[in-house]
């Protein structure tokens, strides 16, 4: 397998990804309407699905958050901020995602769809345990239960986001693969 057939799939794969990592800034602009209508659960399943060496994967979706926040908690507070307290705990679900995107065999809109709801359904019910949302709400189960209840628009956000971006990542991907031949054989889809 030579280099130039890896570098061009590896440079597919991360430029589909950069595109629409700038997705997330539409969060921003939108707080109240789009809050967590992002690309970066859409990101994490595709690294999952693609990447043959998932490490990439992992990277790709941790710089894409890392970096993104620099940006955006920037642009809330003026301040460079390079790290936050609860960053772990955010970029965790996310992460796990990944994971959950090596499940997915065979590409197709039903396996997709299905994997972004159970990445979004465990990303809600991680996010929203009681040692995450402070004094919000009281820490027990009917604590957790009112937790969960007012965070479903944001979880619906995030699965309408993670559709509509993993359909530009997922289908984009596989019209290039059809469209040119350097990425369509097996021996040549290692990353």
């Amino acid at each position: 397998m030579s280099l130039k057939k890896i570098h061009t799939r590896t440079v597919v794969l991360i430029a589909l990804m950069l595109v629409v990592s700038l997705g997330r800034l539409v969060s921003y602009n939108f707080p109240y309407t789009l809050s967590n209508f992002t690309p970066i659960g859409a990101i994490a399943l595709f690294g999952g699905a693609y990447f043959t060496d998932k490490w990439k994967a992992y990277l790709t979706v941790f710089c894409t958050l890392f970096l993104s926040d620099i940006l955006i908690n920037y642009l809330y507070t003026s301040k460079l901020i390079l790290w936050y307290s609860g960053a772990i705990w955010v970029y965790l679900p996310f992460l796990l995602m990944v994971f959950i995107g090596t499940f997915i065999k065979k590409v197709s809109v039903g396996n997709v769809a299905f994997a972004a709801l159970v990445a979004v359904l465990f990303h809600w019910l991680f996010t929203d345990l009681p040692f995450f949302y402070g004094a919000q709400y009281p820490h027990t189960l009917g604590g957790y239960a009112l937790s969960l209840v007012a965070a479903i628009p944001f979880e619906r956000n995030m699965l309408l986001g993670d559709l509509v971006f993993g359909a530009v990542l997922f289908g984009g991907f596989e019209l290039a693969k059809s469209k040119y031949t350097i990425l369509r054989t097996k021996n040549e889809l290692a990353v």
